[in-house]
């Protein structure tokens, strides 16, 4: 089973390393900072 904690805190871990807002790192993905916050709390993982 995934984890989801260690999901969003692997992400948002990332994207602090580049840099990058929840905005920009959506922009690059083509979601919403919106999605890139929900996947970081692990709310759109359960």
């Amino acid at each position: 089973m995934i984890d989801v904690q260690k999901v969003g805190a692997f992400i948002s871990e990332c994207r602090k390393e580049n840099e990058w807002t929840q905005k920009q790192l959506g922009e690059k993905l083509g979601v919403t900072d919106r999605a890139v916050s929900k996947w970081e709390t692990g709310d759109s993982l359960r």
